[in-house]
């Protein structure tokens, strides 16, 4: 919920239309290179996703195992040692992971204890995110956005289908049926009903698909710094409730917060998926670390760390 002093306006209730909607696209271009630059310290650490199986890049030799089909001895290789060696190929097969970036007028919420909208944070995490996946290797789909890529473009696909969206932005993510091999990340401030969110994130789950839970709030939404008489206002139906004593709301504002949370947990902890909070005065490179070291972790093995827990076998030269 958004929140304005009566007597100096603190957030302005913000329609996600006509000019906030120019705004976002000239904000785009600055979204991407943040994103990029943090997209960059994740990269840089990626150990890849090598895993014998089809593909055409050659990975490594091992030894033979005996009841293997003796096809596949790399007799070149063999007899250099007199030990018989067979040639693996990378796997080249890519997994879908569906990005869901939360762009509801709630989102457009700023306090002065942040420097950017929780709108603008979960842009860059997802573009940032898009950019780790489809570097290595996978592909990145936005439900009724946009149809999984691979393209080393994505972000200028992403950016371009967000600008010329015309439907209504909806606080979590269409009815859809992800393969039971894809991967969900859905990247919201969950302030929708507790009943809204668990439906939601039960539907996705349905097929298999592994997911991550992101939510995206403002250090003011947590720690409820407001005091004597503020208006609050809704930005997403324009209704407002003024309190005469604004910090008598604290105690039972913060637990209603922590009892919300708790359900969601609930919830991805029967899913097996994850949970993450993310406040908008934290860098958004930590969000993304830590992100990135829990994809991959559901029960289908799916995501860039998929392998990464695999026994390898020994590399010869």
């Amino acid at each position: 919920m958004a929140a304005r002093r009566a007597d100096k306006v603190e957030v302005k209730a913000t329609q996600y239309a006509g000019g906030a909607a120019r705004t976002l696209a000239e904000t785009i271009p600055r979204l991407i290179l943040e994103a990029r630059r943090i997209a960059a310290t994740v990269i840089h650490g990626l150990h890849g996703r090598k895993r014998a199986g089809p593909g055409e890049s050659f990975w490594q030799y091992r030894r033979f195992v005996s009841g293997e089909p003796a096809r596949r001895v790399d007799w070149r290789r063999s007899a250099r040692d007199g030990i018989l060696y067979v040639r693996e190929q990378e796997w080249e097969a890519s997994h879908t992971v569906w990005l869901w970036p939360d762009r509801s007028p709630s989102m457009v919420f700023r306090s002065e204890l942040a420097k950017e909208s929780k709108l603008d944070r979960t842009l860059v995490i997802a573009f940032a995110v898009a950019e780790v996946l489809v570097h290595a290797g996978e592909r990145v789909g936005v439900p009724g956005l946009l149809r999984p890529t691979g393209s080393r473009n994505v972000l200028e696909k992403f950016a371009n289908a967000i600008i010329h969206d015309r439907t209504e932005r909806a606080s979590l993510p269409p009815s859809f049926a992800p393969s039971g091999l894809s991967e969900m990340v859905v990247v919201s401030d969950f302030w929708a009903p507790i009943t809204a969110v668990c439906k939601t994130l039960s539907q996705l789950s349905s097929t298999g698909a592994h997911g991550h839970v992101i939510q995206v709030v403002d250090p003011a939404e947590e720690t409820f710094p407001y005091s004597g008489r503020i208006e609050f206002v809704d930005p997403e139906d324009g209704h407002s409730i003024t309190v005469g004593r604004a910090e008598a709301w604290r105690e039972e504002y913060q637990a209603r917060i922590e009892r919300h949370r708790a359900e969601i947990r609930a919830e991805t902890d029967r899913l097996g998926w994850t949970f993450i909070i993310h406040r908008t005065d934290r860098p958004a490179s930590e969000l993304l670390l830590r992100l990135h070291t829990q994809m991959g972790a559901g029960p289908n093995g799916t995501g860039i760390n998929r392998w990464h827990g695999a026994p390898q076998p020994e590399r010869r030269a």
